[in-house]
């Protein structure tokens, strides 16, 4: 058996539109979460039979489900032709994760990451080898994008970066990698609100919703933007910019609702009371000198970046002034973290 942790993360620059293959139309940047990640367990046997069928049970919180079994299953086939071992196992899987589903955090991203991270150490078991960080690591984002694009960041710990992009001779389309050179001290102490809007699931779904660009009026503008913003946001991680950072990353995401609002069809996912604390946000910042930003998901709930230093101050912020907004008055915070863990004693 084997097992691992993988946090979720949030993207600063987004990509929305993706080619054949899981390949992004453009490169993003995001920061890996700390404490809202997903626990999987693959306990693993060689089969007693030659049959290829998949032999694969999945249990979420631990109870059987049916539903991402099915997923996990069309996963794997696809996995066959670069994992061939597959074919000759039959796998248990175990996943719990440390934040509700419905939270407005990316549970696929933190679940296929640490799946694929699982599938690495079988492979290595198997096979009998013994990879490097790097190439394990580089191996785990490929597989993980099969899974889902976003997931191939959540391999690694800090920022990391998908996509082919000039800026980086090392960059992919085929795996994430970490970006952690030249980041300003100042964005090594950031922090994470997720403010639950709501908990409904969302009218379209990301593979939906990315489908939406391939005929979209505005799509290439829009690949262009990031692809510009991504350079900027580089700049601005090396000098410590606050303002501008959160000028960038607030951008990024209204575009990114911008592109869904204008799509065909269209969906306005935003809701009443998000806007409400996007105005909120900006108000106190701009009256009151707090140092806090937002970014936003393909959905309703609200991301409210801050930093160490200022924990107090806009923790008092939400409660006071935030809260009413959010579903029951829930929200999630969290930080900047390290990355997967590798769970031991299993």
């Amino acid at each position: 058996m084997v097992g691992w942790k993988a946090p979720s993360n949030i993207a600063l620059v987004k990509y929305w539109g993706k080619k054949t293959g899981q390949i992004p139309q453009n490169p993003s940047l995001s920061l890996t979460l700390s404490d809202a990640y997903t626990e999987t367990t693959i306990a693993y046997e060689a089969k007693s039979t030659s049959d290829n069928a998949l032999q694969i049970e999945f249990y979420f919180e631990g109870k059987k489900n049916p539903k991402f079994e099915e997923k996990i299953k069309t996963y794997f086939s696809i996995l066959i032709q670069e994992l061939p071992f597959i074919s000759n196992y039959k796998f248990h899987i175990q996943s719990i994760n440390s934040f509700p589903h419905s939270s407005g955090i990316a549970s696929s991203a933190s679940s296929m990451a640490s799946i694929a991270l699982c599938l690495m150490s079988i492979y290595e078991d198997v096979e009998k080898l013994k990879l490097n960080d790097i190439e394990f690591f580089q191996r785990a984002s490929y597989l993980a994008r099969l899974g889902s694009g976003s997931a191939s960041r959540s391999v690694f710990g800090g920022f990391s970066l998908w996509g082919k992009t000039a800026l980086l001779a090392e960059s992919s389309d085929e795996f994430a990698i970490p970006y952690n050179q030249n980041i300003h001290k100042v964005f090594t102490q950031l922090r994470l609100a997720v403010l639950l809007v709501s908990a409904k699931e969302k009218e379209v779904s990301s593979s939906q919703g990315h489908a939406l660009m391939h005929q979209h009026p505005f799509a290439q503008a829009r690949f262009e933007q990031a692809n510009n913003n991504l350079e900027k946001l580089m700049a601005i991680l090396s000098s410590g910019n606050i303002n501008a950072f959160f000028e960038l990353i607030e951008n990024e995401a209204l575009s990114l609702h911008a592109m869904m609002m204008t799509s065909h069809p269209s969906f306005v996912l935003l809701k009443p009371n998000s806007l409400k604390i996007i105005e909120l946000i900006r108000l106190n910042r701009r009256e009151k000198s707090l140092e806090i930003g937002f970014t936003i998901d393909a959905g309703a709930n609200i991301h409210l970046l801050y930093f160490e230093d200022q924990k107090k101050a806009v923790h008092e912020f939400i409660r006071n002034e935030l809260l009413p907004f959010c579903e029951d008055k829930l929200w999630i915070d969290d930080k900047l973290g390290h990355g997967p863990t590798r769970i031991e004693n299993i």
